[in-house]
């Protein structure tokens, strides 16, 4: 952060651009020289100038903009040490209770260390209150607002998703917009917890819920305000920042922008309760290499045709330049030359990116079944219709272009006020009544999401294995199967957990099924025979 502020202030204030760019004639005679060219030094004012000072003093935007640099700078440089001050204690509790060095930190896989943890505490009693951790204790002191989080994004309560003309649906959650969210509830100093393990007592009274809910608003409102007072500063950092991560590797590998990449939503739509964050990374980077297979089977036959046109006119003036440059290279002297290189080169990439491959056999159904064995979540409409156009932009809202999450990002300082102001405060008594509703206090661990305790009995859906075995209303079903398939998942990775009796009966009648289905279902090689058809499938 500060080599960027620095930096550019240095190009704003300390760089002579009528020298650089040759518009005014420098007078080498003043420096001894007989040069002709004009030198990176030349356009670069040195430190004893008066000009560089004084170009920042005249300006009072300037100004204004490096006091609150330095204000968030030395917010952050609190936020580093009081980090580094809890990751220290982190590593003398590993060094010293859990025995593990740090130098062989990296040869223990995180069941290895959360098998010492509860080793720990039936030697020790670290927590007080209860005996014994379990596994699902350790999650949910460790994912207590994660999983909150994920619920919300599972019920729909929060306003990320919008329907705009032209456009149709949009979801739109950033990095920006996250953080408000997670001020207001969990982190900030009128948020809905008191601490790190506490829900306010006011949040759990029915009677309190519209004095909390107005409470609430007017708090997002005057979040949104300040969030639209700081919008220039936080624009101008966005657009430094961008500018300067992406901009090498844009000139670099022109085509990185067509990659795609996870969505914060799709992040948060697919998450697991109770799922570690490197769990949820290693589980999406698997369903990545799958996702793009299907994302890139679509292709617009008109779009081809012309990417192929531009791609071969600007391929051919591209072929005539580099042509002119190698056999003389004083073609690199004339004006804009590198300039109109750049930019053909830069066509070229992106129109070949609109071509499809003309290899690919279309099987979007297949495809899209290896996306679902990773990311575990898909709504029921798609089952049938993956060749669809409404599917395709449903999964980009998950799966989305690098450029689009580039563009969110930058626009992020502008429309995260407006949700704060307008979209977020006719859901504060649904938020109000969320938190008072699906709110549990457990011995030792304190206030968690109800949701994270895998109970299928409390939040099962019917339409799963479930059916019978649950008592949860529509408005306490967890959407999509969240709670079974969550249930499963941390069942197979913690197979010495004991799930709740319901949770229990569900896995063990999961289990038959799944054993039936086995015995009856057709061998592999008759769903999927090997030969041409399945390599250039699967490929």
């Amino acid at each position: 952060f500060l080599f960027v502020v620095i930096f550019t202030t240095f190009l704003l204030c300390c760089v002579d651009y009528d020298v650089l760019f040759a518009n005014r004639p420098l007078n080498h005679s003043q420096t001894g020289t007989d040069r002709a060219k004009v030198t990176l030094p030349d356009a670069v004012l040195p430190a004893p100038h008066p000009l560089c000072p004084g170009r920042i003093r005249a300006s009072g935007w300037i100004i204004f903009m490096l006091v609150m640099a330095a204000v968030f700078w030395l917010y952050r440089l609190v936020k580093v040490l009081c980090s580094v001050l809890g990751y220290w204690e982190i590593r003398s509790f590993y060094i010293k209770a859990l025995n593990i060095p740090s130098e062989a930190l990296c040869n223990h896989s995180w069941q290895e260390v959360q098998a010492r943890l509860m080793a720990l505490q039936r030697r020790q009693q670290l927590c007080v209150h209860k005996k014994e951790l379990t596994e699902l204790d350790i999650h949910h002191r460790i994912l207590r607002f994660q999983n909150y989080t994920v619920a919300m994004v599972n019920k729909s309560l929060l306003p990320i998703r919008f329907r705009l003309p032209l456009l149709g649906t949009v979801v739109f959650l950033t990095q920006g917009l996250q953080y408000n969210l997670e001020l207001l509830l969990f982190r900030g100093p009128g948020a809905l917890f008191q601490n790190a393990w506490s829900l306010r007592p006011q949040c759990k009274r029915a009677g309190a819920r519209r004095e909390l809910a107005q409470q609430l608003a007017r708090t997002m409102v005057l979040l949104g305000v300040a969030n639209l007072l700081l919008c220039p500063c936080v624009l101008l950092w966005q657009l430094l920042y961008a500018f300067f991560s992406y901009a090498e590797g844009i000139k670099r590998e022109p085509g990185s922008l067509g990659a795609r990449r996870w969505s914060l939503y799709g992040r948060h739509y697919l998450r697991h309760f109770n799922e570690l964050s490197h769990e949820l990374r290693a589980r999406l980077s698997r369903g990545y290499k799958p996702a793009t297979n299907y994302m890139n089977s679509f292709s617009s036959p008109l779009l081809a045709v012309l990417a192929k046109n531009v791609g071969f006119f600007a391929g051919s003036i591209l072929a005539v330049l580099i042509a002119l440059t190698v056999y003389d290279e004083d073609v690199l002297t004339v004006q804009h030359i590198l300039t109109a290189l750049t930019l053909l080169g830069l066509v070229v990439t992106v129109s070949r990116s609109f071509i499809p491959d003309e290899h690919t056999v279309w099987c979007p159904e297949q495809l899209l079944q290896r996306v679902l064995a990773h990311v575990h979540y898909m709504p029921d409409h798609w089952q049938g219709n993956a060749s669809r156009a409404e599917t395709r932009s449903e999964m980009a809202q998950l799966f989305q272009y690098k450029a689009v999450f580039i563009l969110e990002e930058l626009l992020s300082p502008i429309i995260t006020p407006l949700i704060l102001i307008f979209a977020l405060p006719p859901r504060a008594l649904d938020i109000i009544d969320f938190f008072r509703n699906f709110t549990v206090e457990v011995v030792g661990v304190g206030d968690i999401c109800s949701f994270a305790q895998l109970d299928v009995r409390s939040h099962g859906n019917p339409q799963w294995l479930s059916a019978g075995h649950t008592e949860a209303s529509a408005y306490r079903q967890a959407e999509d199967g969240k709670t079974e398939l969550s249930l499963m998942r941390f069942a197979i990775a913690h197979p010495r957990w004991q799930p709740p009796r319901p949770s229990e009966l569900f896995l063990s009648q999961l289990k038959e099924q799944v054993q039936r289905d086995a015995t009856t279902a057709p061998p592999a090689r008759q769903v999927l025979p090997e030969g041409t058809l399945a390599t250039s499938l699967l490929s």
